[in-house]
Order: structure tokens, then C-alpha cells, then sequence
């Protein structure tokens, strides 16, 4: 092996991928210029030569980007290990695979999210020892998942654990919720870990690679010179940091009873309800896995509890919704129907979602305190996309944003259908889109 002399964060890296660690998913990175690409390279090359026979994966959003890329630095760092193309190892450049002299392989992966296998059924046929994400804020927690659900592969035999390696810069996606935010509260899962790697922590880079991204623009340098995961995104946030807080609090509002349910799509999402008296959400439920006969059997135990009127009552009838609301004989919520000011939205949650931005800085909504966590942080995930060619707002999609965030924003939907209610006063028949 040759002498490296690694710096302390790679050293603290490679700990938490050692066998003696109870770490799985260790998240390496945090600014550009933080040799995440050189540590991996070497964490998947020493795995790889100490266990014969085993089988590695690297990753990437899309393949052709990880051979242009994440593996020009991998044969660098092989070349510095003295490993020699054809006699030490080998590559298959149509098959994706490399070979070690040892029986050893690692494989190459594109991790896209691709609308005809949103289960990444392509992958879970593998048997894998362990795993490198390159620029995992691009990859969906799905794809990790899945996986994490295929390391078996000569395990037993060298008493392994499960091990994976995310390398990638500060995002606001699921890696920030799942492990920048419990590692700067100090909450972190034994079985997860962060390293912060700064360009400014490597000796190694010129002088002139700091002043080049000193030169970025605002948030970029943010991101990718002081490693700050907290920056800046307010041009795209719809709802503002302290508006949003100033919703949970206690306080009793008086006002007509509503019920508004966000259905599981297929059984994929959780089904959440939510009543409200006025504009206070005074109670949300979560369920999962349910028929639709059992959700229907919940709305109407809590339609009777409390009093809920079913014309005040309202369901997303994508999907398996429909038949929820057929049952229900109550008001059904269309994602993508005709917006009540269609001059300005695309459809009609476009300005729900912006009607409950509106509601929240004029401090008109009341929120549970006991779900305070879980809706910050799905709302924060509701972005404002850039107007259409027409100028008509929009906002992210479910799907962009399970892909992005590994979540489903399932409890931000129960809230935003409050506002067809405003939108639509309840009074007499009711049409639209």
C-alpha cells in the first residue's frame, strides 16, 4: 500500500467505515475541494483488495457524468496505488464493470430516477458487499435504499456489516434533513454519519482554486466554499422562516368545522387528515397501509366527533382518492383542474399552495404544535417554480419532490386543500375546472 498522508477528516471518514463501526451510511463532503471523490476512490479500492472476491458499486445520477468524471479521479488514485490496467485490474467499458486480479469487482451505476422504474427495480436484483454514491444530493433516498437492501454479497463470509459512502455539497434535499440537521443539533442515529470536508481543510489544492470560488456567485459560494447548508433559498421558498413559526402557537380560533385528507397514492404515501375549526388545524391523523373502506371509516368517526359537515369536507381524488370520495359523497380535490384565477396559476394546487403562503404571512393560520417538525419541514419543501412561458406561477410537484427529498410531502397537501375552502365558499352548488 502506498504512504498517503490522508487528512483528518478523511481519517474520521474512514473510520466510520471501518467493520468495528456501528455506522451504515456515512455522508462525507460539504464544499468542493474536500477530496470527496479522492476518498472514495480509496475507500472502494482498499475494500476491494483487503476482500477478495467481493463486489463494490459506484453511483452516480447518470452514468455517462460518473465516467466522465468520478472515474478519471478512480483510475488516478488506482494509478497512485500502482495498480496496472490489465494485469492488476481490468475494465468493461460496455458491461460497466471492474475487475481486481483478486476476483474482486465494483460496479458502475446510473442512479437516475427514470419514470418507468420509480422502484428502481433495475437495481434490487443485485448482491453487493457495499457502496459509493458520488453526488448523492442527486440520487433519490429511494435509490439508496434500495440499495442498502442488496448488501449480501460475501458478507458472512468476512463478517461485514452494511456500508455505504454519500459523497456530495450542501443541498436541500433528504441528505439535509437526514443528516446535516441531526448532526448540527446533535442528534445523529448511531447508525449515521457526517463529515464536514472544506476546501479550505486541503493542503493540497493551489491557492488560486480558493479565489475561484470566492468568485461564485452568492449562494454557490455559500455552498461550495464555506460549505453552508443553511443558504440562502428564499427566492424560491413560498413560505417564510418566521411566518411559518409564528403558526404554531396556542390559541383557539372560532369558526366553521372542515375535514381536508390527503389519500395514499396506491398504498405509496401515507394518508394524512386534518380538521380544522375556521382557519386552525386543531387535529392530524397519519395512516398507512389502509383500504380505502378504513379511511373512509376514519373520516367519518372523526366527521361525526366533531361535528364536520360533509360538504365541508374535502379529498385528493387522484388516484385511488376518487373512489374514497365516491364513497364519501364529499368535495373532491383536482391537483391539475383550472385554477379559479387561471390568468395566473397553471392549476388549481398552484394557488391553493399560494393562498396558504398568503394566509400564513397575514398570520391568519393556526397549526398543531405537536406536528410542528414534520410540517415545517415538508412546507419548506414547497418551492416556487419558475413562471411558465405564459407567467402563470406553479409550485413542485409530489413527485419532484419525493425524488428530490425521499419524502413525500403528504401532510403539506392535507393543509394547502384548506384553502379550496377559501377559495370556493361554501355556499350552495359549487363548480370548477
Amino acid at each position: 500500500m502506498p504512504k498517503i498522508d490522508f487528512l483528518p477528516k478523511q481519517i474520521e471518514c474512514f473510520r466510520a467505515l471501518t467493520v468495528d463501526s456501528p455506522v451504515e451510511w456515512v455522508l462525507f463532503g460539504g464544499g468542493r475541494g474536500g477530496a470527496k471523490s479522492f476518498t472514495g476512490s480509496v475507500w472502494q479500492i482498499q475494500r476491494r483488495l483487503k476482500y477478495p472476491g467481493t463486489r463494490g458499486l459506484i453511483g452516480r445520477s447518470k452514468l455517462d457524468t460518473l465516467k466522465k468524471t468520478t472515474l478519471k479521479t478512480f483510475f488516478e488514485v488506482c494509478a497512485l496505488y500502482g495498480l496496472r490496467m490489465e494485469k492488476d485490474m481490468t475494465f468493461n467499458a460496455q458491461s460497466n464493470v471492474i475487475t481486481f486480479a483478486n476476483g474482486s469487482e465494483i460496479l458502475l451505476k446510473d442512479l437516475f430516477a427514470y419514470p418507468s422504474d420509480p422502484e428502481f427495480q433495475q437495481l434490487q436484483g443485485l448482491e453487493l458487499t457495499d457502496a459509493w454514491i458520488d453526488e448523492a444530493a442527486q440520487v433519490s433516498r429511494r435509490a439508496v435504499e434500495v440499495l442498502s437492501s442488496c448488501f449480501r454479497f460475501k458478507m458472512k463470509e468476512y463478517d461485514l456489516k452494511p456500508k455505504m459512502l454519500l459523497t456530495c455539497n450542501p443541498h436541500k434535499g433528504w441528505l439535509y434533513h437526514e443528516f446535516y440537521v441531526p448532526w448540527r443539533d446533535g442528534t445523529t442515529s448511531p447508525k449515521r454519519a457526517f463529515v464536514q470536508s472544506l476546501a479550505s481543510e486541503n493542503p493540497h489544492l493551489p491557492s488560486s482554486y480558493l479565489d475561484t470560488l470566492e468568485d461564485l456567485h452568492e449562494i454557490d459560494r455559500q455552498r461550495l466554499k464555506y460549505g453552508i447548508w443553511e443558504y440562502d433559498e428564499s427566492a424560491d421558498g413560498l413560505f417564510g422562516y418566521e411566518d411559518l413559526s409564528h403558526a404554531f402557537r396556542d390559541e383557539k380560533v372560532i369558526g366553521e368545522m372542515y375535514l381536508t385528507c390527503d389519500v395514499a397514492r396506491l398504498g405509496k404515501d401515507r394518508t394524512v387528515i386534518a380538521v380544522w375549526r375556521g382557519l386552525q388545524c386543531i387535529e392530524i391523523h397519519e395512516l398507512r397501509k389502509q383500504r380505502v373502506d378504513e379511511v373512509v371509516r376514519a373520516i367519518r368517526e372523526l366527521q361525526a366527533r366533531h361535528s364536520v359537515e360533509t360538504r365541508n369536507v374535502i379529498a385528493d381524488a387522484d388516484g385511488v382518492g376518487g373512489g374514497l370520495c365516491d364513497v364519501l359523497r364529499c368535495r373532491e380535490f383536482m391537483n391539475g383542474s383550472r385554477a379559479v384565477h387561471p390568468e395566473r396559476f397553471v392549476h388549481l394546487k398552484a394557488e391553493c399552495y399560494y393562498k396558504l403562503a398568503e394566509k400564513v404571512e397575514a398570520r391568519a393560520i393556526v397549526l398543531p404544535i405537536s406536528h410542528r417538525d414534520t410540517i415545517m419541514k415538508e412546507l419548506d419543501m414547497i418551492r416556487r417554480k419558475r413562471p411558465e412561458a405564459d407567467g402563470k406561477l406553479s409550485v413542485s410537484s409530489k413527485d419532484e419532490i419525493s425524488r428530490q427529498h425521499g419524502l413525500s410531502p403528504d401532510y403539506a397537501d392535507a393543509i394547502m386543500m384548506r384553502m379550496f375552502f377559501e377559495l370556493y365558499p361554501n355556499y350552495g352548488k359549487y363548480s370548477y375546472g
